[in-house]
């Protein structure tokens, strides 16, 4: 289960927060038991990657999307989530002097609409998605009416889909599979099955002695399901068919990813982070762990 020990001359990774909207959680649809909090607001986390020796620029996630421009079926949730946002991930990293068009990755964890962003600013770069994506992509909205994507959101000729079973891949500490996207252990994107089709997550060495990041994106939507405080949740359609939903696609394999990330946590160097963390948002937003400064490595 251990990760990968460091090499003479290991290369990192410097990782910054990005500022990319906010929404609501409703606690019912996600969590059993519901919350105290009940509903509150928290983030939809992106972030800046720097490799350290190439100085190779990627964005994990583009959080929620700056304009409304939803597809009928996204229209008709967003009410119980209210996203709010004031600035996107291109406007954080312009802030911090970056053109977003100098961007030449870009990592969607999965395509909800909390992570997708507005990837329009970003003209230059390819999107790497999860393979399980590509039916989500290609089968959108308006040849499929009940998709909440858009057709052509992403533009074609820029994704990369990225199959974990393609002979690249392999494990990493308690993952079955994991890419080594640079081939020197500094950052591995990590098939992270259950939430949604092609869900993937960022594991990134922080610093050249053993510190680590696990971006978890929606493999969980709060850090008290790590200790099985709080469990998945489930509800009944409130329209009356009788079926009953659930915020994760397999229940069983995401339960067994997040043991996986449990493991991490035994780790006193592996930080985790969750797209979704009001609570490390709150202790963290505008100060040295968002762009242009980076996360402390542990």
């Amino acid at each position: 289960m251990s990760l990968p020990s460091p090499h003479p001359n290991q290369p990192f990774i410097s990782v910054s927060a990005l500022e990319a909207g906010t929404l609501y959680m409703p606690g019912p649809l996600f969590f059993d038991p519901v919350p105290a909090e009940g509903r509150w607001n928290v983030p939809a986390l992106s972030f800046l990657l720097r490799h350290s020796t190439t100085q190779d620029a990627i964005v994990f996630d583009l959080g929620v999307p700056s304009k409304d421009n939803s597809p009928p079926a996204l229209a008709r949730i967003l009410h119980f989530f209210e996203p709010i946002v004031i600035h996107d991930a291109a406007d954080s990293l312009k802030a911090g002097g970056v053109d977003p068009a100098s961007i030449p990755r870009v990592i969607v964890s999965h395509v909800h609409f909390d992570h997708i962003g507005n990837p329009a600013p970003f003209a230059s770069a390819k999107f790497l998605l999860g393979a399980g994506s590509r039916a989500l992509v290609e089968n959108a909205y308006p040849e499929n009416p009940l998709s909440p994507l858009r057709k052509g959101f992403f533009p074609a000729d820029r994704i990369e889909y990225l199959d974990a079973s393609d002979g690249r891949w392999g494990p990493v500490g308690p993952f079955p599979a994991a890419l080594d996207l640079y081939g020197d252990g500094s950052l591995y994107i990590v098939d992270a099955p259950g939430h949604v089709a092609g869900h993937i997550n960022v594991l990134a060495r922080t610093s050249a002695d053993g510190g680590w990041v696990y971006l978890a994106g929606d493999s969980m939507h709060d850090m008290r399901m790590l200790t099985g405080e709080l469990k998945i949740a489930h509800w009944v359609d409130p329209h009356g068919s009788g079926a009953t939903y659930c915020s994760h696609d397999d229940e069983p394999t995401s339960e067994r990813h997040i043991a996986r990330i449990g493991e991490l946590t035994k780790d006193p160097r592996v930080r985790v982070l969750i797209a979704h963390d009001g609570g490390w948002y709150n202790a963290n937003k505008g100060g040295p762990a968002y762009f242009p400064g980076v996360l402390q490595s542990l």
